[in-house]
């Protein structure tokens, strides 16, 4: 009886382990077969190129130092609110989880920036897909809207620009999944990107009136009968709710900020060629030819037809942002949705021609993209040595790099400075910093010699105060000579902000002047409540 029950065990046991040995082949084999096919898949082609450009950007984003708008940031991002008055609050707080995870690191700050510019391009390719766009199609969208000039710098240095970029192609690629599926509850995804888009940058609401008006004027009208949409839109509000309560409680300032920094602009010139510079400096020019070709096919190919609604969304923005004068990149995050749209009809154009043409024509995009993808990488992104030839036409381009040279030495100045004066001074003393690129840089630096942190009317730094108790002595940074006689009896040149590398940063250029000054003519709470400005 043992016998027997020990061969029925055993035979039970060789079973089960056949049928193991059976399920583990099975799916190995299915391992096999899908594996391939997910290497080679269009998803995970996009997915490469997205991975490469963060990896790109962060090998690279370690050069120089941090950039005038980064030391802002770092500031806001050490006193997280709900707004700020140059920006909204996503960016900040973005930094400051980039610092909790890795420190003061120059790549890790940029990070984030650099995802969020690859994640547009993998968005981007994704759109090309919805649209109808095969492999071809959707890799050259994502490469042509990676290499767009804004896109570079923005994803080589952390700025709110970069999540604004992010924003707009979600609001375009749910846009076009919304249209195809004829879905409405994708208005909850467009509603929530809108929202988001908010809390990185004003500007999205320019886009946000092109999907309105592409919305009244295409047959995608009917959806303004849908409760799809208003609950996108309330999830929108939603989003919003806390900067906009911020907002109300701080007399909507960031207004006021804007509006002095447009009248800047527009006295600068800054926003003169808007319409002009949309065909070279809005994005590469070797995409001039797509997105022309992208609203062609939405506004006069058939199959374009149902995403008419996409071309009304570029045009009503461009009209709007040419009302307003705004600056010639603003509009640079409407252009990977007409890439897209321009890639899939060139697609169709080049599967008309003859083998042998469409050969020829596809080797030239490659070779073209390859190029364009070269060049503009060696003059955008922070690749040529400090100071050499190469930076300085890269430098004459990218209009950034030279802001982000020098920050170091400035604060090191600044404590020489400080270590020169009486030692019963010290304990009293303040650094009163015009900009909050000076400011920021006194507060990243500053630690390491026994710094206090910088004081500034600029922007939110204004709302941060003077201390308590009040400075005696003031080390003063950007600042004229000027404005400092009419606030202070003593004003001694101590100083100029100057750096190892002879460069000159236009954050500080002809604002480089450092005074030690004493003896305010009137109380603190007085001179600061007239020392807030805008910048």
């Amino acid at each position: 009886m043992r016998e027997g029950y020990g061969s029925g065990y055993m035979e039970a046991l060789r079973l089960r382990f056949e049928e193991f040995r059976s399920r583990h082949e099975k799916r190995t084999r299915l391992s096999e077969e899908l594996w391939p096919a997910a290497i080679h898949s269009d998803m995970c082609i996009l997915l490469l190129i997205a991975f490469t450009s963060v990896l790109l950007r962060t090998l690279v984003n370690g050069q120089y130092g941090f950039h005038r708008d980064e030391l802002l940031t770092y500031t806001n991002a050490r006193h997280l609110d709900w707004g700020y008055v140059s920006y909204p609050p996503l960016t900040p707080f973005l930094a400051r989880i980039e610092l909790e995870i890795f420190g003061t690191s120059l790549r890790g700050f940029r990070f984030f920036g650099a995802v969020a510019q690859s994640l547009m391009m993998l968005l981007a390719g994704l759109s090309a897909r919805e649209l109808g766009g095969t492999r071809s199609a959707q890799v050259v969208t994502a490469i042509a809207s990676g290499i767009g000039g804004v896109t570079l710098v923005h994803g080589s240095f952390y700025s709110y620009t970069s999540f604004d970029q992010l924003s707009w192609i979600l609001v375009a690629y749910f846009v076009i999944r919304l249209l195809k599926s004829e879905d409405p509850r994708w208005w909850l995804a467009v509603g929530a990107s809108i929202g988001l888009g908010m809390m990185a940058k004003y500007s999205i609401a320019f886009f946000t009136l092109g999907v309105l008006g592409g919305l009244v004027l295409t047959p995608a009208w009917r959806y303004l009968r849908t409760p799809w949409l208003w609950c996108g839109a309330g999830l929108a509000v939603l989003i919003v709710l806390p900067n906009l309560i911020w907002q109300l409680q701080h007399h909507f300032v960031s207004l006021a900020c804007l509006r002095s920094i447009h009248q800047r602009d527009i006295a600068r010139g800054s926003a003169d060629y808007f319409l002009l510079n949309q065909f070279w400096k809005g994005t590469n020019w070797v995409n001039l030819p797509l997105w022309l070709a992208g609203l062609w096919y939405l506004f006069r190919r058939p199959e374009g037809k149902r995403y008419r609604m996409l071309g009304w969304m570029y045009v009503i923005t461009l009209v709007a942002f040419l009302a307003a004068k705004g600056r010639d990149y603003y509009l640079a995050p409407a252009y990977p949705m007409l890439i897209a749209a321009g890639a899939v009809w060139g697609e169709q154009w080049v599967n008309s021609l003859s083998v042998r043409v469409a050969a020829e024509v596809r080797r030239a995009t490659w070779i073209t993209l390859l190029c364009a993808t070269l060049c503009a990488s060696g003059l955008t992104l922070p690749i040529a040595p400090l100071n050499s030839r190469w930076w300085r036409v890269a430098n004459s381009v990218n209009g950034n790099f030279d802001m982000e040279v020098g920050w170091p030495d400035m604060v090191e100045t600044v404590a020489k400075i400080r270590d020169s004066l009486p030692t019963e001074e010290r304990a009293g003393i303040a650094i009163l910093a015009g900009d909050e690129g000076e400011a920021g840089a006194i507060n990243l630096y500053g630690p390491a010699y026994g710094l206090r942190g910088a004081i500034s009317g600029m922007n939110s730094n204004w709302y941060r105060g003077y201390g308590n108790p009040p400075p005696q002595t003031v080390i003063t940074l950007g600042l004229h000579r000027d404005v400092l006689d009419r606030n202070f009896k003593s004003c001694v040149l101590a100083g100029l902000v100057t750096n190892r590398y002879g460069i000159a940063n236009s954050a500080v250029a002809g604002w480089d002047e450092i005074f030690v000054c004493r003896q305010l003519r009137w109380p603190w709470p007085e001179f600061w409540k007239h020392f807030q400005y805008y910048g």
